[in-house]
């Protein structure tokens, strides 16, 4: 089909510094065309299953009216059965943790080549501005967002409609457009469809991003790299894979409580077996150390809730796991002993000290879990305990579900981790500290808890930080993380 404007292949991007550039969302910053997917991310995460089931449903009804009647009729669709009742503040808050993952995936290269070399850039979208903003702003470095208005309640919930002039598409993208430049015109157009044409054709220069395959750009390249992300799905829920997804839960969660109840039984040293036998890939390396007069302390990278677990089978001898607010089912499913902790230090390096003189402990001191490959600050507490310190360092594979999340529900992590079909993890046994970069040798705890992160990372091929549990939680959903003390029960 020809276009009345020239490929974005051909715009160069040198001396752009002073321009503005004003630029379409789906299919133009990004590849996919769709944005089905990030309304089913809004519908699960922010809503429901029972939301995102009826989501998927009204797809094809969607997808007929986007392509026979309008544009607009179809992407309201969407709107109203992803957005209608949720709260405003649990749309943010997906668009916050969950979609910037799945957007930075997928940025287009040719796009951001010219995109990111302007020195004003804006980006309008048919979709609600809440579900864009977050990331267009963070990661991609847009001045502004221009995108469709959901209408909310005076309690803070959308209805599902959106607010006048509806849907961003056509001539409403260019009023939009015109509104916030007032008489000023932009320098750069970039779209992807023929409705883009008439905001484009308000722009001096612009060009058009075609339907064909194109290179993602790497995320590092972005205005800023994705660290912490949270949302239960590994893969983008496009309507084949959300379809796939919710045929699979019913048997996942079978097999997840199958494969959970019979490792509970199992003698420590046949766990690697079973795991093999019901589909578990555990994958050990490094020399494993022989048993010690007192205990071995084992510091472990921290990817999901059983590393502990998986360090223990890996090692195939009993180990208790120190943690941090888990929940009361993963204590009973635990198949080794934990030990709570209480962030008391002195209390908590008492406890742990006392501990070590009969057995073997897994500690993870990044306290909380990170999915991308960087390794959050180590704190030091560990390293002042004891000199019998053994690195170990995790790594995941899942192909469907994450086995942490941040807003949910932190008691069922194993379950997700063990409905994945063949999940993998990978546990690497390093040498045992020297003794002359202990603190009995000399050392600071803090110089021995970043030894530790760096030579762990160096294993992952993971780099390092100096992020910490209440940065993440900070940035996914602006709390600090600390989970108020369990009450006693009498």
């Amino acid at each position: 089909m020809e276009h009345p404007y020239d490929v974005i292949d051909n715009c160069s991007a040198d001396n752009r510094e002073k321009q503005s550039v004003v630029a379409d969302l789906d299919g133009s910053c990004v590849r996919s065309r769709s944005s089905f997917p990030y309304f089913m991310l809004v519908a699960l995460e922010g809503g429901s299953l029972l939301r995102s089931v009826l989501l998927m449903v009204m797809a094809p009804v969607a997808w007929l009216l986007y392509h026979f009647v309008s544009e607009a009729a179809g992407i309201k669709v969407l709107i109203f059965f992803s957005c209608a009742g949720q709260r405003a503040r649990d749309i943010e808050a997906v668009a916050r943790a969950v979609l910037p993952k799945f957007y930075s995936e997928d940025v287009h290269s040719s796009t951001w080549r010219v995109f990111s070399s302007c020195g004003k850039r804006y980006i309008l979208t048919a979709s609600p501005r809440l579900m864009v903003e977050h990331f267009a702003t963070t990661y991609l470095g847009a001045d502004k967002v221009i995108g469709t208005e959901l209408q909310v309640t005076r309690s803070g919930y959308a209805t599902g409609f959106v607010k006048s002039p509806g849907v961003l598409v056509g001539v409403n993208k260019r009023r939009a457009l015109k509104a916030v430049f007032g008489e000023e015109v932009p320098d750069l157009g970039i779209g992807d469809r023929s409705s883009d044409y008439p905001f484009m054709a308000f722009c001096k220069e612009a060009y058009i991003v075609p339907s064909q395959p194109a290179d993602a750009v790497p995320a590092h390249k972005l205005a800023r790299k994705i660290i912490f992300h949270d949302g239960r799905l590994v893969q983008r829920p496009t309507p084949f894979v959300a379809l796939v997804t919710f045929l699979w839960l019913p048997a996942g969660f079978l097999l997840a409580f199958f494969r959970i109840l019979v490792a509970l039984p199992c003698p420590v040293e046949y766990v690697p077996l079973l795991y093999k036998v019901i589909g578990v890939r555990l994958i050990v390396k490094g020399k494993v150390p022989p048993p010690s007069k007192n205990g071995i302390l084992f510091v472990c990278t921290h990817r999901t809730l059983i590393d502990p677990i998986m360090a223990s089978a890996a090692s195939g001898s009993d180990v208790t796991a120190l943690t941090y607010s888990i929940s009361r089912v993963s204590e009973v499913l635990s198949p080794i002993k934990t030990v709570p902790l209480s962030r008391d230090r002195e209390r908590d390096a008492s406890n742990i000290k006392r501990l070590l003189l009969k057995e073997n402990l897994a500690i993870c001191p990044e306290g909380t879990t990170c999915r991308e490959p960087f390794l959050l600050r180590f704190s030091a507490l560990f390293a002042e305990l004891s000199e019998n310190i053994v690195p170990v360092a995790t790594s995941t594979k899942t192909s469907i579900f994450h086995g942490t999340t941040v807003r949910g529900w932190k008691g069922m992590d194993p379950f997700f981790f063990f409905m994945n079909p063949f999940p993998v993890y990978e546990v690497t046994f390093l040498e045992r500290l020297p003794h002359d970069l202990s603190v009995q040798g000399g050392k600071s705890a803090i110089e021995v808890a970043n030894y530790i992160q760096r030579v762990l990372a160096d294993t992952l091929g993971f780099e390092c930080t100096n992020f910490t549990r209440k940065d993440k939680y900070g940035m996914l959903i602006g709390s600090d993380g600390t989970v108020p003390a369990r009450k006693k029960s009498f």
